[in-house]
């Protein structure tokens, strides 16, 4: 295992991003609780854990030999974050006491920003292999 630093302008605000966003889920749960569609069980725990994936994930994209899986796994956590957009996108894009946009933002959030983060999260960490 070796533990690298970042080396990329990209990589270190992917690393900030994720990790600082992690954090959140914890310092502020009510925020994401009204994200979370109601059809999904214990949005509490969902939450924690989402928080614990973006903080594990983050960390996964300092070491050279996690970074490529880590930016994979950040994929798949993005995906799987997808119905959480559609159900706020199906509530008119605004959480009583919480989060409200325009529904434009809305859709934007799901159908530009949500796929350039995987974007981000694949370009910043397919050439690790490679690099090694």
């Amino acid at each position: 295992m070796e533990f690298e630093g970042l080396n990329s302008w990209g990589l270190r605000a992917l690393f900030a991003f994720y990790l600082l966003g992690g954090i959140n889920h914890f310092v502020m749960p009510e925020f994401y609780w009204g994200l979370i569609p109601p059809y999904l069980p214990f949005p509490g725990t969902l939450n924690i854990l989402a928080g614990i994936a973006e903080v594990v994930l983050a960390f996964g994209l300092l070491i050279r030999e996690t970074r490529r899986i880590a930016g994979f796994a950040i994929i798949l956590m993005l995906v799987t974050f997808i119905p959480a957009h559609v159900y706020f996108i199906q509530i008119g894009s605004c959480i009583p006491d919480g989060l409200c946009v325009s529904p434009t933002i809305g859709w934007a959030r799901l159908l530009v920003v949500h796929p350039l983060l995987m974007w981000w999260a694949y370009s910043s960490t397919r050439k690790s292999i490679n690099h090694a």
